[in-house]
């Protein structure tokens, strides 16, 4: 029997596209897996966001109507604290 020369060169090709492809598997599945990490935090942290703007939203409201009701309804004698 003869010993065909490329037959070594033939199966450590194949043996590396396997090893290729299985890498590329491995990888693409880590990025869908951080994909979906990155897409959820984004959701919550816009959701944190969104409250904590709605909260300041809140407070300017407030400040702005206690600014505009009367300066001081509460001091008894019409003590203003130093100021007129």
């Amino acid at each position: 029997m003869r010993s065909v020369p490329y037959l070594p060169s033939a199966a450590l090709l194949l043996i590396g596209f396997a090893l290729l492809g299985v890498s590329v598997a491995r990888v693409l599945r880590g990025v869908g897996r951080t994909r979906a990490v990155l897409a959820a935090a984004k959701a919550t942290f816009g959701d944190e966001t969104g409250l904590l703007r709605a909260r300041a939203a809140g407070l300017r409201v407030a400040v702005a109507q206690r600014r505009s009701s009367t300066r001081v309804a509460w001091a008894g004698r019409g003590e203003t604290g130093g100021r007129s």
